[in-house]
C-alpha cells in the first residue's frame, strides 16, 4: 500500500543540478516540492512552454500598471487562478501583495495555502521584479 504523503510527490528539484557526489539528479519530495511548483507556475509566463502553452501566470501584464490599487487586486487573482489551475495538491490560497520594495523595482508577493493532503499551512515569499534582467542592485 502506497504512503499516505505519496500525493504530495517527488520530482526534480528546481533548479535541476546533478548530485555532485552520485551524479544523479537531485530531487525534492512533499512540501519542498510543493513549494518548487508554486515557485515555478509563479515565474511561468503563460505561453513559454510549447507543449503547455496555458500553463504559468501572467504577472508581467501588469507590470506598467502598478502600484494601482486594482492593478494589485488583479494581479492577486492572477496569481490565486494560476495556482489553483495548475497546482491541485494546495487549497485556501491567500495572496498579500506588499508594495514596500516598488520604489526598488520589486514587488513583493506572499503567498499562502494549505497542503491538501495533509493540512499544512504553508508560504512562500515570491520577489516579482518589475523590470526584467534587474535583481537587488537597482
Amino acid at each position: 500500500m502506497a504512503g499516505t504523503r505519496d500525493f504530495l510527490g517527488t520530482g526534480w528539484s528546481f533548479p535541476p543540478r546533478a548530485d555532485g557526489a552520485t551524479g544523479r539528479f537531485v530531487t525534492s519530495s512533499e512540501e519542498e516540492n510543493i513549494r518548487q511548483s508554486v515557485y515555478i507556475i509563479l515565474s511561468t509566463r503563460r505561453g513559454e512552454r510549447a507543449m503547455l502553452p496555458q500553463f504559468g501566470c501572467n504577472l508581467h501584464d501588469y507590470v506598467f500598471e502598478l502600484p494601482d490599487l486594482a492593478a494589485v487586486t488583479l494581479v492577486r487573482s492572477e496569481v490565486i487562478d494560476a495556482l489553483t489551475r495548475w497546482e491541485p495538491r494546495i487549497v485556501d490560497i491567500a495572496v498579500d501583495v506588499r508594495l514596500d520594495e516598488i520604489h526598488t523595482g520589486k514587488l513583493i508577493l506572499d503567498v499562502g495555502y494549505t497542503v491538501r493532503d495533509t493540512n499544512r499551512p504553508d508560504n512562500l515569499v515570491f520577489p516579482y521584479y518589475l523590470y526584467e534582467g534587474v535583481g537587488d542592485e537597482l
